[in-house]
């Protein structure tokens, strides 16, 4: 592997369709596409200041580095990426990206970021002003996360997030196959019009949560007093422990709390309205 340290570049493609190739200590300023159409790339302590310095890259590490905000959209179109504790800076990062792994990665503009990717593994990561993140991706597989922004993971599938602490409005629209286990997610409207999304050890807050959702599961989750008119329009075998500000029009299946603070059984209810409503007692 060839071996290139403590130097600097900049400009139009500086180091173009390059194969094999280890950067130590290096900065490469501001520019176009210093990396693109790579293979077999690891950079170690390494600054980014331009922009697209990786796309379509195949095969390759990022340790210790930087991406300063110039760096934008700095990843698209690649396979075969980890990324370990670095500090990203640019906006509308890892676009198109499959097979990718980021382990101790800290995001604090991650606007529009991780759209259309395949096959992520996020653990110990640390997203804010995350507006859109995980657009269409599929795949993902998420420990230890720490989000803040709004519209998360819309029209993802295939999803596993654990011990984590979100922050996000309008999370998990229109979503399939969505398994989240002993985490927060606090935001208004979480999860309308998913498809298998369960939630497990979770607790829950926000407005208006889980609504026009299709075969929803909670098992052992706390809805906070602030998550009212929670379930309308919703197929939902639910679990909850503690009270529950409010239930609205549920659609089918089962509803298990210690109590309720009201329940809206409308005229506006949607066939079969044949959902169980109970408490624990009453078990």
């Amino acid at each position: 592997m060839k071996l290139i340290k403590n130097n600097e570049f900049g400009g139009e493609r500086p180091l173009y369709c390059e194969h094999g190739l280890r950067l130590e200590d290096v900065t490469v300023h501001a520019g176009e596409s210093a990396l693109k159409e790579t293979s077999d790339i690891e950079a170690v302590r390494c600054r980014f200041e331009g922009k697209y310095p990786f796309w379509c890259c195949d095969r390759f590490t990022v340790k210790n580095c930087l991406f300063t905000e110039g760096a934008r959209a700095a990843l698209w179109y690649s396979r075969g990426l980890l990324m370990e504790d670095t500090l990203v800076e640019a906006p509308k990062m890892f676009r198109e990206m499959e097979d990718m792994t980021l382990h101790r990665v800290r995001i604090p503009n991650a606007l529009e970021t991780l759209w259309r990717c395949k096959g992520v593994v996020l653990e110990d990561v640390e997203i804010e002003k995350g507006d859109y993140l995980f657009m269409h991706s599929s795949d993902i597989r998420i420990s230890r996360l720490k989000l803040q922004g709004n519209y998360s993971f819309q029209y993802c599938r295939n999803v596993e997030i654990r011990d984590s602490v979100m922050d996000t409005k309008d999370a998990f629209w229109e979503t399939e196959n969505v398994t989240v286990y002993d985490s927060v997610i606090s935001g208004e409207y979480l999860g309308w019009y998913s498809r298998n999304l369960r939630l497990v050890n979770c607790r829950i807050g926000g407005t208006q949560p889980l609504c026009y959702a299709e075969n929803l599961v909670m098992e052992n989750c706390v809805l906070d007093s602030d998550a009212d008119l929670a379930f309308e329009y919703s197929s939902v075998h639910a679990d909850l422990r503690g009270a529950v500000t409010s239930v609205k029009n549920p659609r089918s299946g089962r509803i298990v709390a210690d109590s309720y603070g009201e329940i809206i059984l409308d005229a506006n209810i949607k066939a079969p309205g044949d959902c169980e409503i109970i408490c624990h007692l009453q078990k």
